[in-house]
């Protein structure tokens, strides 16, 4: 298996929880992975993207057109991260419908208005957005079980709330 992805968004919201967990998705399975902890201002609110190299690679850095998914927990950082997209990829993206036309599959949801709406806590976009990503995203390399699991070993305290979130994102979207 080789899988690159790369998660975009900024500074608290939850981009390096998501490169642990799908880290931790891949060791426990028993195959080779990479990543970057963050780049960016993530300590000042400024963008951070995140790439996880899934499979037997030696550069944890992701080249322009080489990414198979972009997690996008912020509509602009999505789009600041495309170039490294490959054209079959898919975004996944927390935005809402002024999502300019790219030609690329593209999954929106406007995860930022449920969270205003009360239908989740904002610290949950980001586990909300890998649920979008594992029911709609045809080659994701790891089931829900594998998921929790990881979600469980990084804060038991949170798994059940991080459990919730997820299971709302796989039925809602």
């Amino acid at each position: 298996m080789k899988y690159q992805i790369v998660i975009a968004g900024f500074g608290g919201q939850g981009v390096v929880f998501l490169v642990k967990v799908l880290s931790i998705c891949a060791g426990e399975k028993g195959i080779a992975f990479i990543g970057t902890e963050n780049h960016g201002m993530s300590q000042r609110g400024g963008a951070v993207s995140c790439d996880i190299k899934i499979g037997d690679f030696k550069n944890p850095v992701i080249d322009k057109n080489q990414a198979d998914l972009i997690i996008g927990l912020d509509k602009n950082e999505s789009l600041r991260n495309l170039a490294y997209l490959k054209q079959d990829g898919v975004v996944v993206v927390n935005s809402d419908d002024n999502y300019p036309d790219v030609p690329l599959k593209v999954i929106k949801v406007d995860v930022n208005k449920k969270a205003l709406n009360g239908e989740l806590p904002i610290q949950g976009l980001n586990v909300y957005m890998l649920g979008v990503a594992l029911k709609n995203v045809e080659n994701f390399p790891f089931t829900k079980d594998e998921i929790k699991e990881a979600i469980k070993k990084i804060n038991p305290k949170l798994a059940e709330q991080n459990f919730e979130i997820l299971e709302k994102a796989i039925r809602e979207s």
